[in-house]
């Protein structure tokens, strides 16, 4: 073989490292996103009711808290659980299918690289690609959640379940009502999701010790990162991206919980939102947000990387 064959499939080999098998990545982002739900959801709850009351509702998370225990037990802080927990499974596989397939966009579009290694900001877009396919799926689950989320803050349950939005939904508007937001929902997920990946890879790098050298000369595989440094990455950016995030989220929230004909899109929810209740309205449920964050990310990051490492011994 001569040299320039050798260096190509040296190249190949290193630019393969960089992306995982798409069965994989799909099923370890499902894992994933069911721990995030598991742990998340009731900061969420809480983040979208602060979101959504109408002013002096509440005043403050603790107070969403403690007033909806108050009314439906520790069991109402996991109302509207059962649309993430169905939904997420599948956004979240195919976010990370999706950032999976980023990378090897990123590949096919540089086919004269000298360094394989993606840069952070390639890493960033492949991450902000992910979004596109997820938003498909993110958008309906998040209507429906948000809808449930915030019914019997003023006494009155519109909905029993998920599937009875659903069909209310679609009596009401059409598939166009089932899919209100979710141009919010991209506007949310895009950079989110560009920041989100970029700052797990980043400290993941950081965090990982050097690979040493087998008795042949040749370098070893890097040692797998361990539980608490995988949780502290993962948590770190869950936090990232809920600090650009949150604007996005309040608008997200708003159109998909107001009623028909409220606002004519997310312009306008913005527009009307920052005239009723000032600039600072954006933030709603910022503290929720951030508590969520960690936690939830760093239980995201667990299970994708124990399920990835599970699969890597089966095949």
């Amino acid at each position: 073989m001569s040299d320039d064959a050798s260096e190509l499939e040296a190249l190949q080999r290193s630019s393969a490292k960089q992306t995982i098998d798409p069965i994989k990545s799909f099923l370890s982002g499902g894992a994933g996103g069911i721990a995030c739900v598991l742990v998340g959801h009731p900061f969420d709850l809480t983040k979208t009711r602060l979101q959504t009351a109408s002013p002096g509702t509440y005043t403050g998370a603790v107070d969403v808290v403690r007033k909806t225990i108050a009314a439906d037990g520790i069991k109402g802080m996991y109302r509207g659980i059962t649309p993430p927990l169905v939904g997420v499974t599948p956004i979240f596989a195919i976010s990370f299918w999706g950032y999976d397939m980023g990378k090897r966009i990123v590949y096919a579009a540089t086919p004269n690289r000298k360094v394989q290694a993606l840069s952070i900001p390639e890493i960033a877009l492949a991450g902000g690609l992910s979004a596109v396919p997820a938003t498909l799926v993110a958008g309906p689950a998040e209507r429906i959640k948000v809808l449930l989320q915030v019914q019997g803050q003023g006494g009155n349950t519109a909905y029993s379940g998920p599937v009875d939005v659903l069909r209310k939904l679609y009596a009401e508007g059409g598939l166009r009502s089932i899919f209100r937001g979710t141009v919010a929902t991209l506007a949310r997920d895009g950079p989110g999701s560009a920041v989100y990946f970029a700052t797990y890879e980043v400290l993941k790098k950081r965090l990982s010790k050097p690979p040493g050298t087998l008795p042949s000369g040749e370098t070893a595989p890097a040692p797998p990162l361990s539980l608490g440094a995988v949780m502290f990455a993962g948590g770190s950016a869950g936090v990232a991206m809920w600090a650009l995030a949150i604007p996005p989220d309040t608008i997200k929230s708003r159109l998909q919980s107001a009623p028909h004909g409220t606002y004519s899109g997310f312009m306008d929810c913005a527009r009307k939102l920052i005239t009723a209740d000032g600039v600072t309205a954006l933030w709603k449920g910022f503290g929720p947000a951030m508590a969520r964050a960690f936690p939830a990310n760093a239980a995201t990051f667990v299970g994708v990387e124990l399920s990835l490492s599970a699969m890597d011994k089966l095949w």
